[in-house]
């Protein structure tokens, strides 16, 4: 990013401030939808332009997500797909509880981070913050007698939410599929920054 800025700078006569590049940069979205991402941060394998080309992203969220998506569990669990689909409207969001809804908006009904599991199973599950954070520890540490206590916790939180006990078992089962490979949103933004960043400048540079 240095070197690109020096170089602009210097045969465009072009003074470029990577951190106050716009999100929102047309000829930007266009490339990462192409898949012309050679030489782009993170985005540059064949499955990840793969990837691009089927989700079309548009905005700023959507290079955040690929970063999380694009990793064993999720491509295998189906959610890369799901996410895709809902996006583009060929399917409808799954709706589970309004509480998981408003938390799952910003990716479509898809669990992508970690810091979402957190907040179903502070807000739903009624579980505190530190210890949504201890429970997917425990998760990815296959910690059983730990996992055994907080799934009740949640069930039983999730009861007082008004949510079925056959509901919230199935629910903390795709917490615990998904906590062995969750990825946390805010590794994933500073890598979507610097990927954003590196293909506006091929996108226009």
């Amino acid at each position: 990013l240095d070197k690109a800025v020096k170089n602009v700078a210097r045969h465009r006569g072009v003074d470029i401030i990577p951190n106050k590049l716009p999100l929102d940069d047309q000829e930007t979205f266009a490339l990462l939808q192409r898949g012309e991402t050679k030489g782009i941060f993170q985005l540059e394998s064949g499955g990840m332009r793969d990837l691009l080309t089927k989700m079309k992203p548009d905005c700023f969220q959507d290079i955040i997500a690929t970063s999380a998506l694009y990793r064993p569990g999720p491509l295998e669990g189906g959610m890369v797909l799901d996410y895709v689909n809902v996006k583009h409207g060929r399917q409808p969001p799954a709706k589970v509880h309004p509480l998981v809804d408003d938390i799952l908006e910003e990716t479509y009904g898809v669990m992508v981070y970690q810091e979402q599991v957190m907040r179903i199973l502070n807000r739903l599950g009624r579980i505190e913050l530190a210890q949504s954070y201890q429970c997917i520890k425990a998760i990815s540490m296959k910690k059983l007698p730990i996992i055994a206590q907080y799934r009740e916790q949640f069930i039983d939180g999730a009861q007082l939410n008004k949510m079925s006990r056959e509901q919230a078992e199935g629910l903390f089962g795709l917490i615990e599929k998904f906590a062995g490979y969750g990825f946390n949103k805010s590794h994933s933004t500073a890598y979507g920054a610097i990927a954003y960043q590196t293909a506006y400048l091929k996108a226009h540079y």
